[in-house]
């Protein structure tokens, strides 16, 4: 493999893999401009930070959403697909914000959690008939709420 050469030429290069990495110094050295300083569309690290988070959260948004369509246009069609997500109450949508915070900040918060949904699947599949019963109306409800 050829040399890799980061930044300017004269300060920082690594010709191997085998090679000892760079330090600290020399890739600060390399780095255009103030290193303390944060980059970005503003000059305000705050508003970097606003938008950073801005962007983080709606694509987050949109995958989910993405998801969730994806998985309910397997069975249904897309218009009730669409139709069903609309009909969620807020206070389903808390309660599931809710749970997947819970999982997401802490090892024994996840394993609660995926040990309440290991629980609820086993319990269903147990009662599959009733269960997708009870699963259909809910869903024909709600779909008939976001069609509103």
């Amino acid at each position: 493999m050829g040399k890799f050469r980061f930044g300017r030429k004269d300060k920082l290069s690594v010709t191997a893999p085998g090679s000892a990495p760079a330090t600290k110094k020399e890739v600060r050295d390399a780095l255009p401009g103030d290193p303390a300083q944060l980059h970005g569309p503003s000059p305000n690290p705050h508003t970097n930070l606003l938008i950073a988070d801005v962007a983080l959260r709606g694509s987050s948004l949109l995958m989910r959403r993405a998801v969730e369509r994806g998985l309910l246009g397997s069975k249904f069609p897309t218009r009730k697909a669409r139709a069903i997500l609309q009909g969620r109450s807020w206070s389903e949508t808390l309660l599931h914000t809710a749970l997947a915070r819970v999982a997401v900040r802490s090892v024994p918060g996840a394993m609660l959690v995926s040990g309440g949904l290991i629980a609820k699947t086993l319990y269903d599949r147990t009662r599959s008939n009733v269960a997708r019963a009870k699963g259909e109306v809910a869903l024909h409800e709600m779909a008939e709420d976001g069609g509103e």
